[in-house]
Order: structure tokens, then C-alpha cells, then sequence
């Protein structure tokens, strides 16, 4: 899995079961990150809109990143010994969402036949576009994950902190929804890419949002984002929050330092996530993804939720590193025993649908017997933690 944010691939393995019973069990078995050479990430996030492209550079990014994406699985199976089935997400560089909200498409690059080149292993691929043809979001698939795993927890909720920021509630009824919430660090780190002309490419610690003081005739304009008003599901990418749109804002106030910028946009993640949470006091606030490493942004979001416990996944047994990866684990296996990769209600589609495609390795297989809808998912310790 390599998210929004295309800070390397998180590449993780796990053992599976429960599916003919829905009473699901994960046991983590390893996790890396696999950099991305730079070169190639250089290129990939070169094509993000508003950046124009041609044919010839997405054909040629689409084989490269497979390319990658099989080294980067094989390179696990060998430290773990063996593996039955690889999944790949590869790498989202659009996602069509209309004006009026609905997504309509989405592009992920890195073929999976190199994949299968490296591993002989087969491999689903493409695992967003089913529950979009079936008129879903495509997003946040963590919800998969979230929703089952939270329910064994108790409820509560969990939230993601990529490039874009995803939630997930459930209920103490089992009940659930997922959807995006807007930017959580592709706006910061595209701040202070250009910032430091390149030098960094994140808020490392926090350290310039924590020099800079939010400012708060720019926070009302950004806040003022018709996405936010949206009701779930819902779904959104860097197409909408890029730098640009940033500067349309900038050049409507008195001028802005670097350092208060950054505060700034660290608060707005920090509020239209707390915003979009309406929680019980005493629950619990599961949190993921490289924003867990941003003190000050973390700090804003306890400040904001004072009655909830806010704290990394780590604390229950998923890495907050990659917990993605295992997501996009999860997700392989319920399409290997034909179970739809997304709840009822989740994502919006007219019904839950199996998600990907296959392709085959190099030995004939034969798919288990279909599985049943999920219910909960219990994370079994591991020689990963």
C-alpha cells in the first residue's frame, strides 16, 4: 500500500482466518517500508493534478511501480518464508469525485503482473473500482478493517492520518461509517516542501507549526470548504487539496509567515477531523498513519476531543506504521473467499461487492468455498507485535 502521501511502500504480512464463520483473526507476521527510489517518486508526484501528463508517462509509471511493488512483496515472503497470496493497492494518482459529491472513478497505478512476475504468486489488484461501479466511494476502504476490528474493542473510532484523513465510528451497537474528512498532512507536507526548497519534505516534530501561530482569518476561509458540509459517506483526494488551492486563500489575507502557514494548516486538520466526530465522552479515538509522528498536531486533536482517549493504534496491536498494509491484507483475503471487501453502508454502493481482480500465479489454484459476511476481526499476537 503506498497512500497519498507517497512516502514509501508499506508492505506487510499476515495470516488469516475465519472466513467460513465471519469471526475473523489476524495474526501480524512482519512489516517494512519499502522506499521509493527517488527517481520514481519524484515522477509519480510530478503527475498529481493540477500537473498535466501524457500517455507515454502513465504507461510508463503504471509498469514501474509494479515493477517496485514486486520487489518490495518479494523481498518480505523471503524473510517470512512463504506466502500464499499477494494484494497490491499500487498507487492512487487521481480520484474522480463530481461536484455533487458522487465519485465516478479512480486511477491506481502499478500493474500487477510484475508482481506476479516476482513472486509466482497470484495477486488482486484494483481494489477500488468494483464498489465505485456499484455507485460507492471507493473510500476509505479502512473502514473494512476499522469496523470489525473496533467492534471487538467495544466501539469507539478510528482515524487515519495519510495525505487525506479517514475516520471510522461504530457504535457500541455494532453499528458503523467511514468516510474522508479532508487533508491530514498533504497540505503540510507540500507546505513545507516548498518552504525548505525541497530539503524536507515533511513537519518534522512539528517544528514549524509549533514556531507558528494559527491564523485565524485564513482558517475561517479554508474552513468554509463545501466538502466539509457533506454528509457521509464520502470520499476525496489531493485533486482538491493541493497547494494552489491553498494560495487562493493565502493571497485573501495579510501576508502569512512560513511557520504560521503551517500552524495553520495543522490546525485545519486537526478541526475538520474533530469537527466531523460527534463521540461519546469516554470513548476511544484510534489513530494511524504517519500524522500519529506530528506532536502538535496530535496535541490539537486531545485539546479538541477532551473526552476522548486519543492514542496510537500501537496500543492495540497494530502498528500505526502500517496498519494500511494489513488493511490492504484483510482486503486480499476477503476476495480470495469471494466476501465482499466492504460492509453495508459503508461506502454508499447499492450492496457490498467483492473487491479487485485476480491474477494467477504460477501454479493452479482452486478458490475456498465462499465465506460468509464478516462480523468482527481480532488482531492475535504475532511475531510482527
Amino acid at each position: 500500500m503506498s497512500g497519498t502521501s507517497m512516502d514509501g511502500l508499506d508492505v506487510a504480512a499476515a495470516r488469516f482466518a475465519g472466513a467460513e464463520s465471519g469471526a475473523l483473526t489476524m495474526e501480524p507476521l512482519a512489516a517494512r517500508t519499502w522506499e521509493w527510489p527517488s527517481s520514481l517518486r519524484s515522477r509519480l508526484l510530478a503527475l498529481l493534478p493540477p500537473a498535466g501528463t501524457t500517455v507515454a508517462e502513465v504507461a510508463q509509471l503504471d509498469e514501474l511501480v509494479g515493477r517496485e511493488c514486486g520487489r518490495a512483496a518479494a523481498s518480505l515472503i523471503a524473510s517470512i518464508g512463504d506466502a500464499d497470496l499477494v494484494v497490491s493497492h499500487g498507487q492512487t494518482v487521481f480520484h474522480w469525485v463530481s461536484p455533487a459529491g458522487r465519485a465516478e472513478g479512480t486511477l491506481q497505478l502499478g500493474q500487477p503482473a510484475p508482481i506476479v512476475q516476482a513472486t509466482g504468486l497470484p495477486v488482486v489488484s484494483d481494489v477500488r473500482a468494483r464498489d465505485i461501479a456499484a455507485g460507492g466511494q471507493g473510500a476509505p476502504l479502512a473502514g473494512t478493517l476499522d469496523m470489525l476490528w473496533l467492534r471487538g474493542l467495544g466501539g469507539g473510532a478510528a482515524l487515519n492520518l495519510g495525505g487525506i484523513a479517514n475516520v471510522t465510528v461504530v457504535t457500541p451497537s455494532g453499528s458503523a461509517v467511514a468516510f474522508d474528512t479532508g487533508p491530514a498532512s498533504c497540505l503540510i507536507d507540500a507546505a513545507v516542501t516548498r518552504i525548505t526548497g525541497g530539503r524536507s519534505s515533511y513537519d518534522v516534530d512539528g517544528r514549524l507549526a509549533a514556531d507558528g501561530s494559527v491564523r485565524a482569518d485564513l482558517l475561517d476561509l479554508m474552513l468554509a470548504e463545501p466538502y466539509y458540509a457533506l454528509a457521509p459517506p464520502k470520499s476525496t483526494g489531493r485533486e482538491l487539496f493541493t497547494l494552489p488551492y491553498v494560495d487562493r486563500f493565502v493571497a485573501q489575507v495579510r501576508p502569512v509567515s512560513d511557520a504560521d502557514l503551517v500552524a495553520t494548516l495543522t490546525e485545519l486538520t486537526a478541526r475538520t477531523v474533530a469537527d466531523s466526530l460527534d463521540l461519546q465522552p469516554n470513548s476511544r479515538l484510534v489513530v494511524s498513519g504517519g500524522g500519529v509522528h506530528n506532536p502538535v498536531l496530535m496535541a490539537r486533536l486531545r485539546a479538541l476531543l477532551p473526552d476522548v482517549e486519543v492514542g496510537p493504534s500501537d496500543a492495540y496491536g497494530l502498528s500505526a506504521d502500517d496498519k494500511e498494509a494489513y488493511l490492504m491484507a484483510l482486503v486480499g483475503y476477503l476476495t480470495w473467499h469471494q466476501v465482499p471487501g466492504v460492509l453495508p453502508g459503508m461506502t454508499g454502493a447499492d450492496r457490498p461487492r467483492v473487491l479487485g481482480r485476480v491474477s494467477l500465479g504460477d501454479k493452479p489454484v482452486r478458490l475456498p468455498e465462499p465465506g460468509v459476511e464478516p462480523r468482527i476481526l481480532t488482531v492475535v499476537p504475532g511475531s510482527a507485535g
